[in-house]
């Protein structure tokens, strides 16, 4: 099987796409991009974004790539009775089962993934389809 990367080319068109998206909506973001371990290969802080959604866009980056699910899936399964109920707590609290997250898949394979945090869940997850759509 041929391995495939998320190259630092790859982030850097990832974030141009997110970056075009929270411009449109008017919302300054904090956007990560992870390659296939979880390692981060680019963040961007768009001016005024949040400084405490730094860690929260890396974390989804993370969590979409360690569990190969979209956060806001993840998150819908995490609530009290649910499958995955207390998975917030799991990898140094790593994990954020919030919207944001998405996995970024190549020839049907998971190689990273793109995260984003610093609007609403709607804001950060449309702007996290942006970024992966350009993937």
């Amino acid at each position: 099987m041929e391995i495939s990367l998320v190259t630092l080319n790859d982030a850097k068109t990832i974030l141009a796409a997110a970056e075009k998206r929270a411009v449109e909506i008017g919302q300054p973001m904090n956007i990560a991009v992870v390659d296939a371990g979880g390692n981060l290969v680019a963040h961007e802080r768009m001016d005024g974004a949040w400084i405490g959604s730094v860690d929260i866009s890396i974390n989804k980056a993370f969590t979409a790539r360690a569990f190969n699910i979209a956060t806001k899936d993840l998150a819908d399964n995490s609530q009290p009775g649910q499958q995955f109920f207390g998975i917030h707590g799991s990898n140094h609290g790593r994990i954020m089962i919030f919207a944001g997250g998405i996995p970024l898949k190549k020839n049907g394979h998971v190689v990273g993934a793109v995260g984003v945090s610093g609007g609403s869940g709607e804001q950060d997850q449309t702007v996290a389809q942006a970024g992966a759509a350009a993937f």
